[in-house]
């Protein structure tokens, strides 16, 4: 079955920003699976790429690597759904995908690097929605034979760079203190204006703020290079982010100076939205004293 995304050209003047809208649509009851992203063939014209609608794929592996490896070579085999058609081109190959700390990177053969404009845009969205439905990768970097494509404008994709909102989707905003790093690697803080959308929440907001990083130059981001939350939510002015100790055992070699202060900025930045009292921490939804070597016993008001 065709799942329509979007009903809206893609023309060249989007080469630099997220060329369609639409949403993410779930999969109806009953159905099994993952989502492979194609073009849509009836939605071309002479100065667009198309927009993307997805096929159902049934997959199984063992683990997250060898899943996200099944799924852009079934991508690469392309559509078997009429109406739909590849983003990538005839004869790409998959030379690698490693999955680090929520970041998969994935290598294809030299065919992909005769990509520009909106035909690379659209692929590079292709393999990132793909990839970033699986709850452990939250983004994607393409290399093409190991390098990265130069003429790009960003080299690491997410799913919200992907979703293309127009003003009528947001549905409010909230203005944070964000807390980042500085010249000297202390805490600094920085005031953002973060638009929420339909689902989104404040807390939510707050720490994919804090996992893209700061504005502008001046600060740099806080989150180690693997760290990430397993998820947060708000009960009665309470913010309870909850982490995981698997992830410590995927990165051991993360350093407990850089983890505290993550966690330092998360209690602080979350502390700075009116909704918030205090913060406290979980390690796999349960109280602790320590999460890698970091006492998270206090809480943060």
């Amino acid at each position: 079955m065709i799942k329509q995304i979007v009903g809206v050209l893609l023309c060249l003047s989007l080469v630099l920003v997220p060329g369609f809208v639409g949403e993410m649509i779930p999969k109806a009851a009953g159905e099994e699976g993952y989502e492979l992203y194609f073009l849509v063939e009836e939605y071309e014209d002479a100065t667009g790429g198309g927009a993307l609608s997805t096929q159902w794929v049934d997959l199984t592996a063992e683990d997250t690597q060898a899943l996200a490896t099944g799924l852009v070579e079934k991508l690469l085999e392309g559509p078997t759904e009429e109406g739909l058609k590849s983003a990538i081109p005839s004869g790409t190959s998959l030379l690698s995908l490693e999955t680090r700390g929520g970041r998969a990177i994935v290598d294809l053969s030299a065919s992909y690097g005769s990509l520009s404009g909106i035909a690379l845009t659209l692929a590079d969205y292709a393999i990132t929605l793909t990839l970033t439905q699986l709850p452990d990768i939250h983004a994607v970097e393409i290399t093409v034979r190991g390098n990265q494509l130069v003429y790009r404008d960003q080299q690491v994709f997410t799913g919200r760079d992907v979703l293309l909102y127009t003003e009528e989707d947001v549905v409010g905003t909230v203005t944070v203190k964000l807390y980042f790093l500085d010249e000297n690697g202390e805490l600094t803080p920085q005031r953002q204006t973060l638009e929420l959308y339909e689902g989104d929440t404040q807390v939510g907001a707050v720490v994919t703020a804090l996992t893209d990083g700061p504005t502008g130059k001046e600060l740099q981001k806080v989150f180690p290079e693997r760290f990430r939350v397993r998820s947060v939510w708000l009960e009665e002015e309470v913010c309870y982010v909850n982490l995981s100790s698997a992830l410590l055992a995927e990165a051991p070699e993360m350093d407990s100076g850089a983890l505290e202060k993550a966690l330092n900025a998360i209690g602080k930045s979350m502390c700075s939205l009116g909704s918030v009292s205090e913060t406290r921490f979980l390690v796999d939804g349960e109280f602790a004293v320590t999460y890698g070597g970091v006492d998270i016993s206090k809480t943060y008001n």
